[in-house]
């Protein structure tokens, strides 16, 4: 990380722009999730954007302007079953997001936070494997057929939006005078976002166990 954005410096002698895009699912019931991956979720997913946030920003605090884009997640504001790890890092994200944006702002450096919805690129597959292979055979094995099976099945890879939505986005963001402190874009992302808003919590989930298959109440 230091030597690239060493690199950078020494071929363009500034930066203008970063933006945190590696994320990766790991789905699985907390109970089942080891501690040694779901550390690794959060290394990928927050402590790894917060590193490269940190080595840029003496320099975009220097020049006294830059643009900081962290792509969250929908996920970030709504939850689902046995992905208590991944919305976990989510949620971290949009917060440190938030902190960051309000110490930044005398800098002249802006935050943006992307929030996007269903994008038709490897996530879900890499989601639904996860979770087999975490859950699968283990007391959730019935939550987590229901779930793999809507992470990756053929319908919702064709509602999925395509990845350039992402990146037409980005490209807003970073070109706006004043861009807007979060951009909820993709397949589901601002209906999903409002119903969270807007139903109870168990109201919600009741919602988002119908909408995924996976069973609500006790086996017996």
């Amino acid at each position: 990380m230091q030597a690239g954005v060493d690199g950078i410096i020494a071929e363009s002698g500034r930066i203008d722009v970063l933006v945190n895009n590696a994320g990766y699912g790991s789905y699985g019931a907390i109970e089942d999730v080891p501690l040694d991956e779901a550390r690794a979720q959060f290394e990928v997913n927050i402590f790894g954007a917060a590193r490269l946030i940190q080595l840029v920003l003496p320099h975009m605090r220097a020049q006294r302007s830059g643009t900081i884009v962290n792509i969250s997640s929908m996920g970030g504001k709504i939850h689902t079953p046995l992905g208590g790890w991944y919305h976990g890092t989510k949620f971290a994200l949009e917060g440190l997001s938030d902190c960051l944006r309000m110490e930044l702002k005398p800098f002249g450096v802006d935050v943006v936070v992307v929030e996007p919805g269903a994008i038709r690129t490897e996530w879900g597959g890499i989601a639904a494997d996860n979770l087999r292979k975490t859950s699968g055979d283990t007391a959730y094995a019935r939550q987590a057929d229901a779930m793999a099976e809507s992470l990756g099945s053929e319908s919702t890879a064709r509602r999925s939006s395509p990845p350039s939505v992402i990146a037409d986005t980005v490209a807003k963001a970073v070109t706006a005078r004043r861009p807007r402190t979060r951009y909820a874009v993709g397949f589901g992302a601002r209906p999903l976002i409002f119903l969270r808003r807007a139903l109870p919590d168990r109201a919600y989930d009741a919602l988002v166990a119908r909408a995924m298959g996976t069973p609500t109440g006790a086996r017996r």
